[in-house]
């Protein structure tokens, strides 16, 4: 048996989406044979390339389209495009660090309408240098490039999705299949002369893809419709998160003209059952969590009598087979936090299965994905690091779990700097209190550069009816202790919560402008509440007093559902204002303005003190001691101790890249000192460790010791309390 992997167009350029890799490491357990390909690079690649945007010029050419301004431009400078083109997709591959120069000088590219929105391009690139500022530019280039696609030989064209808006709400799966087959397109003629090739290859008995968004369901489809056409004794399976959270009520048989199989929620399991199936090993009867077409009509099958595996179970994500020199490092913002989603190649690990919090009443809470929490050890974890840096080279991982737990990312960054790893990660949180200045410390001596997480309506009153578990002034403090580590920290906003009024909606956004100008947020995203099938509020809109009016149910996907708030403000005439105050924000300024100005219409003031935030996150009172934590010593390397003149204390020298320092240290504590540090230097003791070794070697009054300056210079050079 011969699996191959596909993740069909279109995810991110810059790294690989991680569900194939996952499979295939948890394939490599199983001893079966298997492949894996990123269709959403290797389209891009084929197509943003010379021969492929010819191709696209001459279909303009062949079809006598009506063009409009901005295309004619494009248009008529095709050979200026064409002898750009491959340079710049291997400058922004990170091949050709030279052509930084020509590039940035802007008299190479051809400069279409997104262009026009380089603003204030030289304040950012005299900041951030030439090599960013020419991929800035080169990324408006392909942008461009892309809306000419989409304007002129393919509507659906996007470079991070493909036909999304034709596979969101899809109740029905008439106009899918109206869709599938009408005209071939550059897209899908390309998806079908990768797959061909790679069929013949590799020679797969199944072909399992992966269905993340929305926006990879079309090219899914697709790609099933040329294997059956062509290929017909090759078995299809879909799965990921589009179907496991549209598709739970799948009634429609016309999908199983495209697909065999589609699978719900883990996919390590219905895997194996279908691998099991079609060896003639297993009745079909017993796959797991399973719609197949049985009969002529639309089954659900669920006999496995298999569990599903645990995450240590799974075996380590495998990246072999992908083309990791090719991923495309895009600058389309200038904002450094939101730079990360697009530039840079990082490893997906995930830490924990679920979500440890699992109670958010606008959350998919209801089901697997996050209802199942399994964490991993931090031990575990860094051995799957380890073996993900020996495959690809690099060091730089986003674990990407719903809310990474911090009792977990606290053991994982003490093994890091147990093992001497290096390596850069971010991650996903929950603005708890655990998240204190010591911890938020040590993740960043772990290798913690960003973290992003939900502050979402940004009002005490609303986050309680979420069930979210923070406070305004709660995510503010833990924001400032990330900040103060220099760790950029995103925050995820929310407006158009049930019941949210206009008053909440202009105060939320005088809490984000307050974060912002105090620097506690590098980059936030503004999305509108959306009811969901799975979440609490769609399972019971009439306890959060909204009215659920459709779509209706005609048998292919529900999760999104319109709904009616009569209490709260009329959500939709917000977005422009909220997204234009945030622009601003993320980019350092406006922060002076009324927030009247964003808005075109007539809005409250806000009820919120100019400094409400500042005196939120000011002489917060922390706990500095507790017998539940552990000691560490994350500071530099102590290294001689030579005394004072001034008698009863020495001077312990301490080196640290950053320099030389110096520690006074009371004379009866010398001995001490030096052994507790050859302790805690390697690894963390219990805070009543810690009390019992100062007691029997220094003093039996633990507190002289806590209310000292010298414990005061300890906890400022390293000495961490977690």
């Amino acid at each position: 048996m011969k699996v191959l992997l596909v993740t069909p167009p279109f995810t991110q350029l810059n790294t690989p989406y991680p569900a194939t890799m996952y499979l295939k490491g948890y394939l490599n357990t199983l001893g079966v044979s298997s492949r894996q390909i990123d269709l959403s690079l290797e389209v891009i690649l084929d197509v943003f390339s010379r021969d492929g945007l010819a191709s696209v010029f001459r279909e303009v050419t062949d079809r006598d389209l009506d063009l409009d301004e901005d295309c004619f431009r494009i248009y008529s400078l095709q050979h200026k495009y064409l002898l750009a083109i491959d340079p710049v997709i291997a400058f922004i591959q990170g091949k050709n660090p030279a052509l930084a120069h020509t590039i940035a000088a802007r008299d190479f590219l051809p400069e279409g309408p997104r262009f026009r929105n380089f603003d204030r391009g030289d304040y950012y690139f005299g900041t951030l240098g030439v090599a960013d500022k020419a991929k800035h530019l080169g990324t408006l280039f392909l942008e461009d490039i892309g809306d000419f696609i989409q304007k002129t030989i393919d509507p659906w064209f996007q470079f991070s999705k493909y036909a999304e808006s034709l596979s969101q709400s899809l109740t029905n799966f008439e106009e899918m299949e109206i869709q599938l087959n009408a005209r071939e397109t550059i897209v899908t003629r390309s998806m079908s002369q990768i797959m061909d090739r790679e069929l013949t290859m590799f020679a797969p008995d199944l072909i399992c893809m992966t269905v993340p968004f929305p926006g990879n369901l079309f090219a899914a489809l697709k790609v099933g419709q040329h294997i059956r056409s062509k290929h017909p004794h090759i078995r299809i399976a879909i799965g990921g998160g589009y179907c496991n959270t549209e598709l739970r009520s799948l009634q429609d048989h016309r999908v199983f003209r495209y697909v065999d199989f589609i699978t719900l929620d883990d996919g390590e399991i219905p895997l194996r059952c279908l691998i099991e199936h079609l060896q003639g090993e297993r009745h079909i009867d017993k796959l797991k969590r399973t719609y197949t077409l049985k009969e002529g009509r639309t089954t659900w099958i669920d006999g496995a009598e298999l569990r599903d595996c645990n995450l240590s179970q799974t075996g380590t994500p495998d990246y072999s087979d992908l083309m990791l020199d090719k991923y495309l490092s895009v600058l389309d913002l200038l904002n450094p936090m939101h730079r990360l989603w697009s530039d840079g190649r990082w490893n997906k690990l995930t830490l924990a299965h679920g979500c440890y919090w699992g109670k958010c009443t606008f959350c998919d809470v209801s089901l697997d994905y996050i209802s199942r929490y399994d964490p991993l050890t931090a031990g575990l974890i860094c051995d799957r690091i380890e073996e993900i840096m020996e495959q690809t080279g690099h060091n730089g991982f986003h674990f990407v779990d719903e809310a990474a737990p911090p009792r977990l990312l606290r053991d994982l960054a003490i093994e890091i700097i147990r093992r001497d790893m290096i390596i850069v990660w971010w991650t996903n949180i929950r603005f708890e209190k655990t998240f204190t200045k010591d911890l938020c410390r040590l993740l960043r001596r772990s290798g913690c550069v960003a973290v992003s997480g939900g502050l979402e309506v940004a009002s005490d009153r609303l986050l309680t009816l979420m069930q979210k578990g923070v406070t305004v002034a709660q995510v503010s403090t833990v924001a400032k202790n990330f900040r103060d580590q220099n760790i950029l920290v995103h925050a995820y906003l929310m407006y158009g919560f049930p019941t949210q009024t206009a008053q909440e909606t202009i105060d939320a956004l005088e809490v984000v402008r307050q974060l912002f100008e105090c620097g506690y947020v590098s980059s936030a995203y503004w999305h509108r509440f959306t009811m969901t099938a799975h979440s609490p509020v769609g399972l019971s809109p009439a306890t959060y007093t909204v009215e659920a009016v459709g779509p209706t149910f005609e048998g292919f996907a529900q999760n999104d559902l319109q709904h009616v708030d009569r209490q709260g403000a009329d959500h939709p005439i917000y977005g422009e204002g909220l997204n234009k105050a945030l622009y601003n924000y993320m980019h350092r300024r406006g922060f002076g303005f009324e927030l009247q100005e964003w808005f075109d219409f007539e809005i409250p003031a806000t009820t919120l003190d100019p400094d409400e935030i500042l005196d939120a996150t000011t002489n917060q009172q922390i706990a500095d001691w507790s017998n539940h934590q552990m000691v560490m010593w994350i500071g530099g390397e102590p290294v001689s101790i030579q005394p004072d003149e001034q008698g009863g204390r020495v001077r312990l020298s301490i080196e640290s890249t950053m320099g030389s320092e110096e520690l006074i240290v009371p004379i009866e504590s010398q001995s001490w000192i030096l052994d507790i540090f050859s302790e805690i230097m390697e690894h963390p003791i219990s805070c009543e460790e810690f009390k019992k070794s100062y007691q029997e070697a220094v003093n039996p009054d633990f507190s002289e010791l806590i209310n000292s300056s010298f414990y005061q210079a300890l906890r400022a050079k390293g000495l961490i309390l977690v």
